[in-house]
C-alpha cells in the first residue's frame, strides 16, 4: 500500500531540499525537485508527500482537513490500544 501524506513546508534549503512538519512534531527532510518553487512559500504552503518527494502542491484548507482527520483516526487508534 502506498501513502501520500499532506505537510506544511517549513523551510526551503540547498539541493531541491525542503523540511516540512506533519503534525504532532513530526518534522523531516523531503526532496521538492518535482515541484514549482515560484509556488511554495515555506510556513504557508501545504504539500503532499510520498516516499519521502514532496509530489503536489495541496489547497490550505484541503489539507487542514485531511490533517484533522488523521488526528483523529491516530487518536482513536491510541484509545484502542490502552489497556
Amino acid at each position: 500500500m502506498c501513502l501520500a501524506v499532506p505537510a506544511k513546508l517549513l523551510a526551503i534549503g540547498p539541493d531541491d531540499e525542503g523540511i516540512v512538519d506533519f503534525g504532532g512534531g513530526v518534522k523531516r527532510k523531503v526532496n521538492l525537485m518535482l515541484l514549482d518553487k515560484s509556488k511554495l512559500k515555506p510556513g504557508e504552503t501545504y504539500i503532499i508527500v510520498h516516499a519521502g518527494f514532496g509530489i503536489s502542491i495541496l489547497d490550505r484548507e484541503e489539507a487542514e482537513k485531511t490533517l484533522k482527520i488523521w488526528r483523529e483516526i491516530l487518536e482513536a487508534e491510541a484509545q484502542q490500544e490502552k489497556p
